[in-house]
């Protein structure tokens, strides 16, 4: 989208579908009832819908349906019988009430839509992909980098994702090192020496 300013607000909008529902109205009605511009309706039915809060959208389908109905009258109509200009105007106000609901549907559908994609897009943004093969050093671990330069294993991988290391001891790590140190590991069990005998002792003595 544009800039907030250049976007009207939801109560700018509603005033902007009275206004072109009252513009519908008066050429429908100025036509007479031998041109139809029922089609016309949609339009403030539309903006309301895709711009407005549902029940603003609600309430236009209805009021297009009353202008509809009152144009009809001011036109001189011939109907037969009242009843038959109430049935088709309550078939009006339900057919403008259904596409109503559509737009609103449709509205929602491109929000989802649209937030969906900004956070796909930010998490795009965030991702990172080593691709290819990558020399690698048997013994140091090191890899060399595109300009023939030997790099440790973290500082490559930290330049080229957004991965961050913490280092730490595994298990056979840290059990060498404390052994290296002359300390036993807290997992390793003493063996007990053997103590003599008394009697060993005494019979040596």
């Amino acid at each position: 989208m544009g800039d907030d300013k250049n976007v009207l607000t939801p109560k700018s909008t509603f005033i902007l579908t009275l206004f072109i529902t009252l513009v519908v109205f008066v050429i429908d009605w100025l036509t007479g009832y031998e041109l139809q511009f029922f089609v016309f309706y949609f339009i403030p039915i539309g903006v309301a819908g895709l711009r407005c809060a549902p029940v603003t959208a609600y309430f236009i389908a209805i009021l297009s349906g009353i202008s509809w109905l009152v144009s009809d009258w001011l036109s001189g109509y011939p109907f037969r019988h009242l009843s038959y200009d109430i049935w088709n105007n309550t078939i009006r106000i339900i057919a403008f009430m259904v596409l109503a609901f559509a737009f609103v549907k449709i509205k929602y559908l491109i929000e989802a839509e649209r937030k969906l994609s900004n956070e796909l897009k930010a998490s795009l943004s965030e991702i990172k992909t080593l691709k290819g093969l990558l020399p690698i050093c048997a013994v140091c671990k090191k890899i060399r980098d595109d300009n023939g330069y030997w790099q440790q294993l973290e500082q490559y991988i930290a330049m080229h994702s957004e991965a961050q290391f913490t280092h730490g001891f595994c298990r056979e790590c840290a059990a060498k090192i404390l052994e290296d140190a002359g300390i036993d590991s807290p997992g390793k069990k003493v063996e007990p020496e053997d103590t003599p005998r008394t009697g060993s002792i005494a019979h040596r003595l």
